[in-house]
């Protein structure tokens, strides 16, 4: 099933059709990614840079570039919001910054690299954005590189626009390996959204009060992002947390209930895996939690309540983000839905927008 079977079986207009189609989408657009970031490489003499790259985002695109920081050694991830204010302990001469955007009209976005063009005049400049018509993607002095504009998502909420400048991001520095497993895990996604559909929407009829998002540490960006979705999509209605599996032991547990629901992504490393099974153990002896596990292993462990199909568990964890942050999205969706809400544009009092309002920007 492809974005444009689904457009016609819900119909242009209808409530959430838009986001949907956005989320069902993105194998369609992974291969375009790839064939652009391969191009820029060949074109452009953007590296070595192991020990200078900065990644910087806001918002979802923040935890995009904590997601690419997990698959880029000696790269580090840090929010533009904070870039903005002080960027001094960042850069050395040799450095790249590397910035990501949707839409590339946020206020941060443009403000962070003009002031570090100044700051910083041997500072190298990479922008990866959605939006060809964009201030990121017009700036002198950077190098762009332009999604396909169907990753510019429409909707309020970041779908397909996350996880293709996570796979952007991520082929800066593993093109040939993503080349060499991307048509599979493409394929395998088509295959397995019915699937993935469906299990959201049965997770979110019965009523969520409360969530929390366990990922190990690669994956930490995939569990902030998947927060945020059901944040954004349920209007702040659902308090959500995002924790490591062994971080949760040392205070969050207290936020958990025995309604509360647990979705958690296992790692594909096996000793990892062993340290989060264990926590998800505790939990079920504690009866703490509604536990859905995104696994491999669909036999039923008693460790956990539900299953639901990973999509790269032979991919190394810190290359999985954009391939298995689907799932989050439709549970995102599908509570959204629940909730009367419009998952297109889930904030009907313009509490937050698309591109980010009201930032004043200040030459220190």
């Amino acid at each position: 099933m492809n974005s444009q079977t689904l457009i016609q079986a819900d119909g242009f207009g209808a409530v959430g059709s838009l986001i949907r189609a956005e989320i069902f989408q993105q194998p369609d657009l992974w291969p375009d990614t790839l064939g652009r970031v391969a191009e820029i490489l060949d074109r452009c003499d953007l590296f070595p840079c192991d020990s200078g790259a900065v990644i910087t985002g806001a918002g979802s695109s923040a935890y995009a570039a904590r997601a690419i920081e997990a698959a880029w050694p000696g790269a580090r991830a840090v929010p533009s919001t904070d870039l903005l204010i002080n960027a001094y302990p960042y850069f050395g001469p040799d450095s790249i910054l590397v910035s990501l955007a949707r839409s590339g009209e946020s206020p941060e976005s443009a403000a962070v690299v003009l002031n570090i063009q100044r700051l910083f005049p041997r500072v190298r400049h990479l922008a990866i954005t959605c939006n060809a018509q964009g201030q990121l993607a017009r700036l002198p002095g950077a190098t762009a590189i332009v999604l396909n504009p169907r990753t510019n998502d429409r909707s309020l909420a970041m779908t397909s626009s996350f996880s293709n400048l996570v796979l952007a991001g991520i082929c800066l520095k593993h093109a040939r390996e993503i080349a060499e497993i991307l048509p599979r895990l493409c394929a395998r996604l088509r295959q397995n959204l019915p699937v993935l559909d469906s299990k959201a929407q049965a997770i979110a009829t019965d009523p969520v009060n409360r969530v929390v998002v366990l990922a190990s540490a690669p994956l930490m960006g995939w569990a902030q992002e998947a927060s945020l979705k059901i944040l954004e999509m349920g209007a702040g209605r659902i308090p959500v947390m995002a924790e490591t599996y062994l971080g949760l032991r040392h205070g969050p547990m207290t936020f958990l209930r025995p309604d509360t629901l647990v979705v958690s992504l296992l790692s594909s490393d096996p000793v990892c895996r062993l340290y989060e099974e264990d926590l998800l153990a505790e939990l079920g002896a504690k009866k703490l939690g509604r536990i859905v596990a995104i696994t491999s292993d669909d036999t039923g462990s008693t460790a956990f309540g539900e299953a639901v199909p990973a999509m790269a568990t032979e991919v190394p964890d810190n290359l999985r983000t954009p391939f298995e942050i689907v799932f989050p999205q439709l549970l995102a969706y599908h509570l959204s839905l629940r909730a009367d809400l419009n998952p297109d544009d889930p904030s009907p009092n313009g509490v937050i927008h698309r591109v980010v309002q009201g930032v004043r920007i200040y030459e220190g």
